[in-house]
This record gives C-alpha cells, structure tokens and sequence, in this order.
C-alpha cells in the first residue's frame, strides 16, 4: 500500500499568486519542507505524492479528458485507436500513459527532462512505456533524435505541461515534427492562452499553430483541469488533431522570441 504523506496548504490569506508560484507544505521525520507545485523533481521523489496532492486533493481530470478526446478524434477518422505509436512528451511519472493504456495503445515511449520523473515511471508504473527518455528536446542531439524517430510514432500527447517554462517552444515543436504525417496530436493549455491579450511565446505560438496549415483541428474542449490550492476551478482547453506537415525553424524561431 503506498504510503499516505502529511500536506499542509497554505491559508487562504497567504495565496494571492500565481499558478505556478502555488505551493504547499509537507510534514515528515526531517521536519517541515515548502514545496512548489511545479517542483516536480522534488514531489516525484515520494512515491505516491504527486497522486496525492494533484489526483486526491485537486481533483486532476486531465489524462482521461486529453485521452477522450484523442480517442473521439481518431474515431472519427475511422481509425484504429489501439493501433497508435504515441510519443508522451513530459510523460512525469506516467500517469497519461497509463491511462492511454486502460484504452490500448500499440507503443508508448516516454520523454521528460527530469531523471526523477523516468525515475518514478519506473518505479510505480512498470512496463507502461515501452522506453523512456530523458531528454531536453530543445538540445536533442542528432543519434538519440533518430533512436525516438525509429519508434515511428504517429501521434503525440501532452498534458499539464505546457505554458509555466516546463516544456519550452522548441521542444514542443521537435516532438510535432518527430511524429509522421497525418498523425495525431492532443494536448491541453490554460484558457488564458487562448486570449489575444496573451502575448507570451507560447500563447501566440499555440494560436498560429491551431489555424495554420501544420493542423487540422478535431475536437477543442473547455473544461475543469484541476482545483486550485483556494479550492476554485481552473479551466483549460483540451486539443487534438490531425499534423498535416512538420513546422519549420523559422516559424519556431520567430514564436520562441519572447519565451
């Protein structure tokens, strides 16, 4: 039975941030440690505390609502779903990718930058991914690109991981064009990217990737992501799609200015 950890957040008078500057506080035998939700080297250490304070208390619905609506997606196309090749970027400690797996998938390799999340994979998800790498896609040299190219994955998710710094413009730009053409595409983003106002890399970098060429849109959903730490609803969109062609340097180039 995993274990059950002690979590403290903050008073509600103390918690007029940021999302991603939100924390909480964990009691154990070294005493008492601040952590930020976005520490996620640090929480994927504990076995069993991501699950705890994102599935237990925050009420996480976001790998069965990205899978949903990929697998709606690819039903509409008349295709098989359980036939899928999916490259998970920022794949944590598995927690898409088992759910991906309740659904049948045939591959399903694992990329995120932090040893700790493959660490935790491993450790409380055996055998849910056929390989996991850990890999900055910003940097990604040429021999290990070309060992993920030969997965031949046709479709790539991500969840909860775009938009705070955690998966930069150029990674997620090099997964999309890792995956072949004509595959499949579901990730979701803060509703706040979706706003004009928004002028941040990644926001504008979304947007022109959702009405070029790169994408057919399939499905573009509004709904809860998770509670915040005050208890409110945080709301995104879940996306995905069809790739029609990979995206050039230029255009990630002149997205990633400002990121």
């Amino acid at each position: 039975m995993t274990k059950r950890h002690r979590i403290q957040f903050p008073k509600a008078e103390l918690t007029n941030f940021e999302q991603d500057e939100a924390y909480f506080y964990l009691e154990g035998s070294g005493g008492r440690r601040k952590i930020k939700l976005h520490d996620y080297d640090a929480i994927y250490e504990l076995q069993g505390l991501y699950e705890q304070i994102f599935y237990d208390r925050l009420q996480c619905s976001s790998p069965s609502k990205v899978t949903s609506i990929l697998e709606a997606a690819v039903r509409q196309s008349q295709q098989n779903f359980s036939e899928l090749r999916i490259l998970d970027l920022g794949a944590g400690n598995g927690m898409m990718g088992e759910e991906l797996k309740k659904h049948g998938v045939s591959r399903l390799i694992g990329v995120d930058i932090i040893p700790e999340a493959a660490e935790a994979a491993i450790r409380d998800r055996p055998g849910v991914y056929d390989a996991y790498y850990v890999e900055d896609f910003t940097k990604l040299e040429e021999e290990k690109k070309e060992e993920i190219i030969s997965w031949q994955c046709d479709c790539m998710v991500t969840v909860a991981a775009l938009g705070f710094g955690d998966i930069p413009v150029k990674a997620f730009i090099e997964a999309f064009n890792i995956i072949k053409d004509e595959g499949w595409v579901a990730f979701n983003i803060k509703e706040t990217f979706f706003d004009t106002r928004d002028q941040s890399g990644f926001s504008k970098m979304i947007r022109e990737l959702i009405f070029s060429d790169h994408l057919d849109v399939y499905y573009i959903e509004r709904y809860r992501h998770r509670l915040s730490i005050e208890g409110e609803p945080l709301y995104y969109f879940a996306i995905a799609g069809k790739k029609n062609s990979d995206v050039a340097d230029g255009f990630v180039r002149q997205k990633a200015l400002d990121v």
